[in-house]
């Protein structure tokens, strides 16, 4: 792929599932990969085995010393790193404080050190992890899914500002993934999202077709496009239907009390 042949690619969150399924795919295209993550020794052997650089840490500010190990210019930066504390409004600040962070301003930060460069070159691209909680939401998971939909706003605020100076954003928004957060979700992932489950690198396959067609929505599971038109023509149907769900988790030998 051309796009992105010879590009410096940044993937925070790339020590494993979806995050080392993009640093493989970028890599097999030919880009020069930056593997971001909190845990160093995973990093590190992500980029042993795509051939990237290891720069682990908060996802926050990985920009500078991404653009130092890239030789001084990133051009496209995958927001992957993401975390999904369970609770509603009974779950204590810090938990909301975390998702808010990782999940939103992480992506904020990011976009305020890269458009500066990107803009006066007038080509970049931001690729946004959001999942199918950021247009629907997620049983189980307020932070979750308030900071999703924050994260999918902030990506669609970015394309439609500044689409027309070069900057190209995309926002994959899958349902259920083989990942680690998956098999956290416990019982309720079980329900919810297990039975239409898709592995890590069918995400980054259906990034890498979204960037071919130079589109913004990436969505893993196309089913997810009728959810959310259905969502938008007739919400309270919508949440009928997702009450029932919530229903189901409650009746679970795990579920909320």
């Amino acid at each position: 792929m051309e796009t992105v042949r010879g590009a410096g690619v940044v993937v925070t969150g790339a020590g494993g599932g979806i995050g080392a399924a993009l640093a493989r795919g970028f890599a097999a295209r030919g880009a020069r990969v930056v593997v971001n993550d909190i845990d160093a020794d995973r990093a590190r052997a992500v980029a042993a085995e795509v051939g990237g650089v290891a720069v682990p840490g908060d996802a926050s500010d990985v920009v500078p010393a991404a653009r130092d190990a890239l030789g001084g210019a990133v051009d496209v930066f995958c927001a992957n790193a993401g975390v999904a504390p369970t609770g509603g409004p009974e779950a204590d600040e810090d938990a909301w404080a975390v998702a808010w962070d990782v999940n939103v301003m992480a992506h904020v930060r990011a976009a305020r050190a890269l458009l500066p460069d990107w803009l006066d070159r007038g080509q970049g691209r931001f690729v946004s992890t959001v999942s199918a909680a950021g247009l629907l939401t997620m049983v189980g998971s307020a932070p979750y899914s308030v900071s999703k939909h924050a994260a999918y706003a902030f990506a669609e605020w970015l394309s439609a500002t500044y689409r027309h100076r070069g900057l190209r954003v995309h926002a994959i928004c899958p349902l259920g993934v083989r990942t680690d957060m998956l098999t956290s979700a416990g019982a309720t992932g079980e329900l919810v999202l297990a039975p239409t489950a898709i592995e890590p690198y069918q995400v980054a396959d259906a990034l890498f077709a979204g960037i071919a067609d130079e589109r913004f929505l990436i969505l893993p599971h196309p089913e997810v496009a009728a959810y959310y038109a259905g969502r938008a023509a007739e919400p309270d149907r919508w949440l009928a239907g997702v009450n029932k769900l919530q229903q189901k988790v409650e009746q679970l030998p795990t579920g909320p009390r």
